[in-house]
């Protein structure tokens, strides 16, 4: 696989001498990866504060705060501050940072998030442009979030993206053996069934960053809908496609789902799922791989080991087509930080190959890579039922559709009022007043 160059990473991270081989297990594992010839560029323990979300794979984290922690601070002479926090928590801590001009050096930033900030983050150009050349390019979806008037804004750290999660024994009962519904009428037929059997699908249509907008915009995208035109500003919610798809989704609704997931977070149907509660639901790998990890504590209602009762399959078809929401991750050096110089050679030092395959492999194919060359990692045959993930960066679209995903669509998406276009026709609005409501309120949020 590509690696960093030598020389240009040594540039960056400050040290003289780089050993590129790999890595082996354990505490002391990382230890190889930058060798320096002479004391870090840091005499002692700088601190840096980064933020970043509470994985939803626990091990990745601990694999962060510990080792990569460790040893950031025996090759750059940094003292890693690493605070994870739960992702619904992170804009209001970035608003916060911002309207301070004080906080965390280098923030994580979720979907199309940078683009809401662009102005208050600092230039990463030559570092993200680097580390894409040697990664064989980025996804464009990552570049696109990622940049900002002709310069990057963040660097792209790997695209998260869900999908349905199911119990194939359950899909079996209610005629669906060895296939997970293709289309919005046969996933209507076989949900009936499944709740009529007391194994309703689970999905949310409350304030959560991940889940609600993961099956929400592709459904909406499904049925034909889009939020603009190409040009990004005319807004042309308010469609037959729009309508119709709403019109569709009340009983599909209440057919086919556990009502409480008006109020579910990110964690809900995790939740449910596991405990047997519902049979399907939209998600990324983290409920198939906590039953992988706790066999003995995650079975089904005949004994056997949940695990291997889960599959993965895309959102169904509609008329419009099928896609998924695919949600990169963009590490963001904040604008006020005054460790701005060492924050890009931390990023660097992160992000190269020997250190960044280490936390991927801690992911077990959750998460794709920001570049190219991840496509290729021994990751994806460890295990069939993880493999459909990696094509999410490559199957979906990006919020904001059909425009780019700007700083407007980003408003849109934080105000989630997409979600909320479908959760006021499910209470009881007319879906035609429904579909009104959020094309009016999107048009404030592109024309204000």
């Amino acid at each position: 696989m590509t690696q960093i160059h030598r020389r240009r990473l040594l540039q960056l991270s400050g040290a003289s001498a780089l050993t590129a081989g790999p890595i082996t297990s354990g505490l002391g594992g990382l230890a190889g990866i930058l060798a320096s010839g002479r004391a870090p560029a840091y005499g002692q323990a700088t601190t840096l504060h980064w933020v970043r979300w509470s994985d939803f794979v626990p091990s990745s984290d601990v694999l962060l705060k510990g080792p990569i922690t460790e040893e950031c601070q025996k090759a750059l002479g940094i003292k890693l501050q690493l605070e994870t926090i739960n992702a619904n928590d992170i804009q209001a801590r970035i608003t916060s940072a911002i309207q301070s001009g004080s906080g965390p050096d280098i923030i994580m930033g979720l979907n199309n998030w940078p683009q809401l900030y662009a102005k208050s983050l600092a230039d990463v150009s030559e570092l993200a442009e680097q580390l894409g050349k040697d990664g064989g390019g980025y996804y464009d979806i990552c570049k696109i979030v990622g940049t900002y008037d002709g310069k990057w804004i963040g660097v792209p750290w790997c695209v998260g993206g869900g999908l349905v999660a199911y119990r194939k024994s359950w899909l079996a009962e209610v005629g669906f053996d060895g296939k997970f519904p293709a289309n919005w009428d046969e996933f209507r037929t076989a949900g009936k069934k499944l709740k009529a059997n007391g194994h309703p699908i689970g999905q949310t249509a409350g304030h959560t960053f991940g889940d609600a907008p993961g099956w929400w915009y592709p459904y909406l995208w499904s049925w034909g809908g889009k939020e603009t035109e190409a040009d990004g500003k005319t807004v042309v919610l308010n469609s037959k496609e729009t309508i119709e798809s709403v019109k569709f989704a009340v009983p599909l609704w209440k057919e086919t789902m556990d009502e409480g997931g008006l109020a579910w977070d990110d964690t809900s149907n995790n939740r449910a799922f596991l405990s047997g509660s519902i049979s399907a639901t939209n998600n990324g790998a983290s409920i198939y791989l906590e039953a992988k990890k706790k066999p003995d504590t995650y079975q089904t209602d005949k004994g056997t080991p949940m695990k291997d009762d889960i599959l993965h399959a895309r959102i169904p078809a509609g008329p419009g087509g099928q896609f998924n929401l695919p949600g990169p991750f963009t590490d963001m050096v904040m604008g006020y930080s005054k460790n701005q110089d060492m924050a890009k050679k931390f990023l660097a030092w992160v992000h190269s190959k020997p250190v960044f395959e280490e936390w991927f492999t801690s992911q077990q194919g959750y998460t794709d890579g920001a570049t190219k060359m991840w496509e290729s990692d021994p990751v994806w045959n460890i295990d069939p039922v993880m493999a459909p993930f990696k094509d999410i960066p490559t199957g979906g679209r990006l919020v904001g559709y059909a425009g780019p995903p700007s700083q407007k669509a980003a408003e849109v998406l934080t105000k989630y009022i997409v979600v909320d276009m479908y959760a006021k026709a499910i209470q009881g609005m007319a879906a035609e007043d429904a579909v009104k409501w959020a094309h009016d309120e999107l048009v404030k949020v592109y024309n204000g």
